[in-house]
């Protein structure tokens, strides 16, 4: 058998970013590579000491290492969607077979195991080398472009190719890909996607350092319009007029989605970035650019995007509360203390603080994500912060202690202690942003 390193090990290879071979104490290795396996059966991989795990086609474990290995496959289309496919895998399938069913001609490299060393680095002149499609030249000059005709049979790809857009900002798409990507959403691919597939590609680009190219391929090939059409009613419809009215909201979107990324946001926080002004693509005509109500509205849309697309829960309770309260925060500054009390407690702020971090980072990348809007300083989130602080020094015990002291009897003592703790907590606030 002969073993080979693909896909993306080899590509971020030649990068100069090495996906290294360190193990994790349990001896397994954690580096992101995929191995291929070219003239072997099921039978020799076991008798060597791989333990199968593939469903679909033949995977094996290293007895080791614990990484993947593949059978050489082909595959062949069987109905729409993802999971579409037939394999074959036999000790006939040649390699360049198997990188013909790859997506992008710099996924579809590979290199012989021999040629690593023991930390898994290896040298990008390397002869041995296997580029059967021109992947190291497309590399070089910066093109993302799809392998075969075969591309268009996995809807997915469009995702992928929208990803490795985010991940690499000065990369274009060949335009032939672009057209192939174009045809694929015309004739209903991706109608077919399955929830899980669509979740994690987009959470993977919304953690690319550009979430704006993922978002800006998907609608220049029509996939948003289908996938997300709630985010893609914000082209064309303006800002606020006292926000640069020349910028709409898409582009708004596209600048809050990369100051979260170089904030080094969280995901959670970058999807309440990406979902908290949907309201906003359905403005009544007759009330822009004005924008009343639009938060409820956002709300509203948000939950269907995420009961759509399955997202994790964390990740649709902070959009909620970003999405509703966004508005209410970029005016904190000319709150009082009990205004800024009912805010936080809206926000759950008392009880989880750690997830308020969170929301008001969302809410800077929002104010913050305007023409030269994006180096000025957002006074609300530190102002906030002092009041949170404030109001979680109160001493809940000892307050419900004076009061069950004082009303030992009180049919209302709940209520009472309640008042109590709310009187107090304003005046920790009212105490801490004297002077504001």
């Amino acid at each position: 058998m002969n073993i080979y390193l693909v896909g993306g090990a080899v590509r971020d290879g030649l990068l100069g970013h090495f996906h290294l071979a360190h193990q994790r104490p349990d001896g397994t290795a954690h580096a992101d590579r995929d191995w291929v396996v070219v003239g072997a059966t099921p039978e020799a991989m076991v008798a060597a000491g791989y333990v199968p795990v593939g469903r679909d086609f033949p995977v094996f474990l290293h007895p080791v290492t614990r990484e993947e290995y593949a059978l050489a496959r082909t595959e062949r289309k069987t109905a729409r969607g993802y999971h579409g496919f037939a394999f074959f895998a036999d000790p006939s399938v040649t390699l360049e077979q198997d990188l013909a069913r790859r997506d992008l001609t710099i996924n579809a490299m590979a290199l012989p195991a021999a040629a690593l060393d023991a930390d898994g680095r290896f040298d990008p002149n390397d002869p041995r080398l296997v580029d059967p499609y021109g992947g190291r030249r497309d590399l070089q000059a910066k093109v993302l472009r799809h392998v075969t005709p075969a591309f268009a049979e996995d809807p997915v790809r469009i995702l992928r190719m929208a990803r490795f857009a985010a991940r690499w900002p000065d990369f274009r798409i060949a335009p032939e890909t672009m057209a192939l990507m174009r045809d694929m959403v015309a004739h209903g691919e991706v109608n077919h996607l399955v929830p899980e597939r669509v979740w994690q590609e987009l959470s993977r680009g919304l953690m690319e350092p550009r979430p704006s190219r993922m978002l800006a391929v998907l609608r220049d090939c029509g996939a948003l319009r289908v996938l997300l059409p709630e985010v893609d009613r914000l082209w064309g419809v303006p800002q606020r007029a006292d926000y640069h009215p020349e910028v709409d909201t898409g582009v708004h979107l596209q600048m809050v989605l990369d100051l979260s990324a170089r904030l080094h946001a969280p995901l959670a926080t970058r999807y309440a970035c990406l979902c908290h002004d949907l309201g906003k693509g359905t403005t009544p005509p007759e009330i822009l650019p004005r924008h009343l109500g639009h938060e409820e509205r956002s709300v509203r849309l948000l939950r269907q995007v995420s009961e759509r697309w399955r997202v994790p829960r964390d990740c649709r309770e902070l959009a909620e509360v970003v999405a509703r309260e966004h508005g209410h925060i970029h005016r904190s500054d000319a709150l009082g203390a009990t205004a800024i009390l009912r805010l936080l407690q809206r926000c759950d702020a008392l009880r989880r603080p750690e997830r308020f971090e969170q929301v008001l980072l969302a809410c800077e990348c929002d104010a913050r994500g305007r023409l030269h809007h994006e180096d000025r300083p957002y006074p609300q989130a530190a102002r906030l912060r002092r009041a949170l602080q404030a109001a979680l020094t109160v001493d809940t015990t000892a307050l419900a202690q004076q009061e069950q002291a004082r009303h030992p009897n009180a049919r209302d003592l709940g209520p009472r202690i309640g008042a109590a703790i709310e009187h107090a907590r304003q005046r920790a606030i009212a105490d801490a942003l004297r002077g504001d």
